[in-house]
């Protein structure tokens, strides 16, 4: 029965590695975005360029929050069957207001560097959630297939 219950508490952390992947994987996406429109709004791309950058960031903003929720399920679970997990994603502030009312070079910059950190750590992340998400999947194996 033992290993009915540790199976059940494996597939409640693969299922929520799973989810903090996707979301994960959209930030990426989006962070990506962010950092294309950033590269024009160095080179003077005006108002526009800084709204569809900015709303790249939302978005990832949004997308990192999903993970952080996901993430805590995850920790929670592999709690259950005894793993430690230590995966921190932050991403702070992006300067937003800075970047649209004092829209010039330095403001863009720095706004670029904080997209250019945050998608660093969302890499990170997202590499350590698979790397979780392969051990978890090789035990659930080992207890199938004995």
């Amino acid at each position: 029965m033992a290993n009915q219950d540790t199976l059940k508490e494996i597939r409640e952390a693969i299922t929520a590695a799973n989810r903090a992947l996707d979301s994960l994987e959209n930030a990426q996406h989006e962070l990506k975005g962010a950092k294309n429109w950033g590269i024009v709004d160095l080179f003077g791309g005006g108002m526009l360029t800084t709204l569809f950058k900015h709303g790249r960031m939302d978005k990832a903003q949004r997308q990192i929050e999903d993970a952080k929720y996901y993430l805590q399920i995850l920790k929670k679970e592999l709690r259950d069957i005894d793993v430690p997990m230590n995966i921190n994603v932050e991403v702070g502030s992006f300067l937003s207001f800075a970047d649209l009312f004092f829209d010039g070079m330095v403001a863009d910059w720095l706004v670029q560097s904080r997209i250019n950190d945050a998608l660093r750590q969302v890499e990170a992340a997202n590499a350590r959630v698979l790397e979780i998400l392969g051990n978890l999947q090789l035990w659930e194996d080992q207890l199938l297939n004995g």
